[in-house]
């Protein structure tokens, strides 16, 4: 019989998220992760199976916390127009590069664009029939500066985009 999980995947994965976000894919290890959790390498290795099967994880359960931030603000804010929502999901979305990561592999590409869709119909509710159309857009341009955010450069600013849009 295994052993109970001292630790939580969901502790782990926030690590692992963490260190992505700190570092890149390169400072992810065993070794890194089971420094920052207390777990020994060799039991990440029996949960996750390697390195990219954890960063992997990591990405899936960022996708999974961002639709479940969507779906409580659809029904705690449903009023928020489509600058207010992306602002408020933006501290609970997947960071752009664990997106980037689940395109790896086909289950995580199907995770991703189940997220990209569930924001987009979000957007689009938000803009209206008139301008429902341009919810990819907003949405592509979220992502884009959320990731140029996280290399440090800042100066794109959503809400001029939907300023011009009307």
């Amino acid at each position: 019989m295994p052993r109970p999980r001292s630790i939580p995947d969901s502790t782990v994965l926030a690590q692992v998220r963490l260190l992505l976000a700190q570092g890149g894919e390169k400072a992810v290890a065993f070794s890194s992760v089971a420094a920052a959790t207390g777990l020994a390498p060799a039991s990440l290795a029996q949960r996750y199976g390697s390195v990219q099967g954890m960063i992997a994880a990591a990405a899936l359960d960022a996708v999974a916390q961002g639709l479940a931030a969507l779906s409580d603000l659809e029904q705690t804010e449903p009023d928020k127009g489509p600058q207010g929502l992306l602002k408020a999901l933006t501290a609970q979305a997947p960071a752009a590069a664990s997106l980037a990561v689940l395109a790896r592999s086909p289950a995580g590409r199907e995770a991703a664009a189940g997220y990209r869709k569930a924001v987009q119909a979000a957007i689009a509710r938000r803009l209206g029939p008139k301008h429902a159309d341009a919810a990819p857009m907003l949405f592509a341009a979220w992502i884009g500066a959320q990731l140029w955010s996280d290399a440090g450069e800042a100066g794109f600013r959503l809400k001029d985009l939907i300023k011009r849009l009307g």
